[in-house]
């Protein structure tokens, strides 16, 4: 060790302790969230911010769901979440019969199509971004749906496979030797 001949820095104590605070890991009383489905025949997405995660907020999801798909019975993949499955949402879907809820087994997220999805919009929306409140998030999730639906593509499960290998030389054997 060399004795410093500078001050310390100005996380650290003139004694060379760190200097301790409390930790806040609370998000405030704003918080959001964000709701969003994926229709997997071609892309396109709906997405929608609640100031809270319940059955109201829900519906109100799945009336947004209903509007983006005018005809056909919608099947919607989702997980055990209580608002999925109170009794509100249960007696809303009896009037929406359109409206299908599949849900998908406990502790098996990756069977859902739309955790990869999740993915790319969080990074599109969300990611390096500093929210100064609700509303920026809000805009941030509609110009990043915006966005992702302008280039959407049927959704695919599991990856592409590679492309093939175009050989820059073909080599035929034959009794004498190698020809190309």
């Amino acid at each position: 060790m060399i004795p410093r001949t500078f001050p310390p820095a100005p996380g650290w104590s003139p004694d060379g302790h760190r200097i301790k605070s409390e930790i806040d890991y609370s998000r405030g009383p704003q918080k959001t969230w964000v709701y969003g489905g994926l229709r997997v025949r071609d892309g396109q997405q709906v997405t929608m911010t609640a100031s809270s995660r319940n059955s109201a907020f829900y519906q109100q999801f799945l009336k947004r769901i209903e509007t983006a798909n005018p005809t056909g019975n919608i099947y919607v993949i989702t997980d055990n979440l209580s608002s999925h499955n109170s009794l509100s949402t249960r007696t809303w879907l009896e009037d929406h019969p359109r409206i299908r809820h599949v849900f998908i087994p406990v502790g098996a997220c990756w069977l859902n199509l739309q955790e990869g999805w999740w993915r790319i919009f969080r990074k599109t929306a969300l990611a390096g971004q500093s929210f100064a409140g609700p509303a920026e998030i809000d805009h941030a999730t509609r110009l990043a749906t915006t966005q992702l639906n302008k280039r959407a593509r049927p959704w695919v499960w599991g990856r592409p496979p590679p492309p093939t290998r175009q050989l820059r030389r073909r080599y035929v054997y034959t009794e004498r030797g190698i020809e190309h």
